[in-house]
């Protein structure tokens, strides 16, 4: 996928995306309008319970799920913002502007309201939906203020189920997959701090209830055999977001020891993909790149002068470059979703 190694600076990480952005706002939109295969949900309560997965989900009909979706469209949103005037723009907003409508929208939000439905997507789907309705804030344009603006009820029922779910979590999941508790309030936190005050503050006493007093995370025994997600980064990402500059350098140096090593080891070596058609196998892509964007993110949280920051660079590096190339080419398993996590890897 690209000639060079990854190095760690910005305008680095921002020259490779401008390199793909074209062809990952059309994988984007191609994913998007894929309405096959895909792997419906529903808890049927009855034979009308069972109707096309078009029908439950006008809008995020693609890209084989509907987390996947979603992702595709933050990628495709997130790309014309970072790099006006692609020449797939024109048809990515044609597309995304017949499908986010008022109409589309309500049945979306309808369905999350239905009450046996209410940890659809709980949290990982719900954390990349806030992921894209500030994603459209942020852009700027006539086109993205109406889409933010129309996506708001299914915005607004998402933080109403989050508000909900959150007192009655006594404890959190510590998994590599979509139930991890810390990835879903980490992709949440920014449209929920402009939207919803209240919520945040939640949110925070949440994560200090369940992971201020960690010490000695077990991350020798990650990853296991379907993660895309590290459990011990993606608390870290969580945690410098709630302790801040000051307090997050501590706690993490009694949560993940000997980080300034490269320990542990199994923590900074890149996971092995031993066939890209298995989609479970094919999840280890994307620890790849989701690790290479929390150890980014982790570094970037640490004062400039932090020992721990160049292993952390480092393992950025080995991990993106042993990932990025399957971004695009590869197989449908792969090619629904990790794009999202290449391009948080190099925006975010």
């Amino acid at each position: 996928m690209h000639e060079r190694p990854l190095r760690p600076g910005h305008e680095q990480r921002r020259q490779l995306l401008e390199e793909h952005a074209d062809r990952w706002l059309a994988l984007a939109i191609d994913n998007i309008l894929l309405e096959y295969p895909h792997n419906p949900w529903i808890i049927a309560t009855g034979p009308e319970s069972y109707r096309l997965h078009r029908d439950a989900h006008p809008v995020f009909f693609g890209s084989f799920d509907w987390h996947s979706c979603v992702e595709m469209y933050w990628v495709a949103i997130r790309l014309m913002r970072l790099f006006p005037g692609l020449p797939q723009e024109s048809r990515a907003r044609s597309v995304i502007d017949s499908l986010i409508t008022p109409r589309k929208v309500a049945c979306e939000a309808g369905f999350f309201e239905t009450p046996l439905h209410r940890g659809f997507e709980r949290p990982y789907g719900w954390g990349w939906l806030l992921t894209l309705w500030q994603e459209m804030a942020m852009a700027g344009d006539p086109d993205s203020e109406r889409w933010h603006e129309t996506l708001q009820p299914l915005a607004a029922t998402i933080m109403d189920l989050l508000a909900d779910w959150l007192p009655k979590m006594t404890y959190p999941q510590r998994i590599g997959m979509h139930t991890n508790t810390a990835f879903g309030l980490d992709r949440s936190w920014d449209a929920v701090e402009r939207h919803r005050p209240a919520l945040l503050d939640l949110m925070r006493q949440r994560a200090l209830d369940w992971f201020q007093d960690d010490r000695d995370y077990p991350a020798r025994y990650e990853p296991s055999g379907a993660d895309f997600l590290s459990p011990a980064l993606c608390e870290a990402v969580l945690m410098s977001r709630v302790l801040g500059r000051e307090a997050f350098p501590g706690w993490l140096a009694g949560f993940l020891p000997g980080m300034e090593h490269g320990e542990p080891e199994q923590l900074f070596t890149p996971a092995i993909v031993t066939d890209e058609t298995d989609g479970q196998i094919a999840h280890l892509h994307g620890l790849n790149l989701s690790r290479a964007w929390a150890f980014r993110t982790i570094s970037e949280a640490l004062p400039g002068d932090d020992g721990r920051a160049g292993a952390l660079r480092s393992a950025m590096q080995s991990h993106a470059e042993a990932s990025l190339g399957q971004v695009q080419g590869s197989d449908y398993s792969v090619e629904h979703w990790l794009a999202a996590y290449a391009v948080l890897l190099l925006s975010e």
